[in-house]
């Protein structure tokens, strides 16, 4: 009998070990490379798997360390901290290869040759989300607190700036007020940029009547690669920057810990909403 497999590239946070302990129950075995400065080996303890450590830009050891291990299926799943382009990339002789073949360094055509090179191999990548869909919640308030008519306003101008900024691959959030952009994500992350847009909005002599959080998927989002993914995280970084409205597009943002995160929402008087 065969054990089904499954190989994980695992970058930083809950989602990837999520991924492993429910592949785990299921008895699927689980394959990781864990990504230097990104993924931790001890998460992934409590689940019976092959881990090892790699660098970003080593294709060739990563490709055949999964065919070693018999992988055939494989994802993405977890942050990596952009910086770690500049501190932690060493690419091996088809990772140099392959950086040198690249017409675009934006995250979308990166990710999408990256595919195309394990596909060659007869690695095919699935969904990065696999065994989370239950954590994509669909359009509606999930929190107590509704938003008001303004609100609403707001986070509809917000989604149209979101989807534009994902689609020239900036980032996929942004934090408005009314009508005014008050700060758009870049390599910082989600989490910098509430706190960067609070700072500046407390320094604000004018101060919007309301301010919203708007994170979204890219348009066409390829969902074998860098979905959107908000958490417990988000959450208190919302509230420790004052600010009330979070919304994200429904059905293609990833929320961890559902239950907790609306929680946190309720406990601390936010928004929480899937548009």
């Amino acid at each position: 009998m065969t054990t089904e497999k499954l190989g994980i590239i695992a970058g930083e946070g809950k989602m990837p070990v999520y991924i492993a302990q429910q592949a785990a129950q299921k008895g699927v075995e689980v394959v990781v490379a864990g990504l230097k400065g990104n993924a931790r080996e001890e998460d992934f303890r409590s689940v019976a798997c092959v881990y090892k450590e790699m660098r970003l830009g080593q294709m060739g050891k990563g490709i055949a360390f999964f065919k070693e291990h018999g992988v055939t299926r494989l994802l993405m799943a977890g942050r990596v901290q952009h910086t770690s382009v500049f501190s932690n990339l060493m690419p091996d002789l088809r990772g140099a290869k392959f950086l040198a073949s690249l017409k675009s360094m934006q995250t979308k055509h990166i990710l999408s040759r990256v595919i195309e090179e394990f596909k060659k191999e007869g690695i095919e990548f699935v969904h990065s989300a696999l065994y989370l869909e239950h954590f994509m919640p669909p359009k509606g308030v999930l929190s107590r607190r509704q938003p008001t008519e303004q609100e609403q306003k707001t986070i509809q101008y917000g989604f149209k700036i979101a989807k534009a900024i994902a689609a020239l691959d900036i980032g996929l959030t942004c934090v408005v007020g009314e009508n005014a952009v008050i700060a758009v994500e870049g390599m910082e992350g989600t989490d910098a940029c509430i706190r960067r847009a609070a700072e500046l909005y407390k320094k604000s002599a004018e101060k919007q009547n309301c301010v919203a959080v708007v994170k979204v998927a890219r348009p066409n989002q390829d969902s074998r690669f860098d979905l959107p993914v908000i958490g417990k995280g988000t959450l208190q970084t919302l509230q420790q920057s004052g600010l009330k409205v979070l919304a994200f597009e429904a059905e293609k943002t990833l929320v961890l810990d559902l239950e907790e995160v609306v929680e946190l929402a309720d406990k601390n008087d936010i928004c929480l909403m899937a548009v």
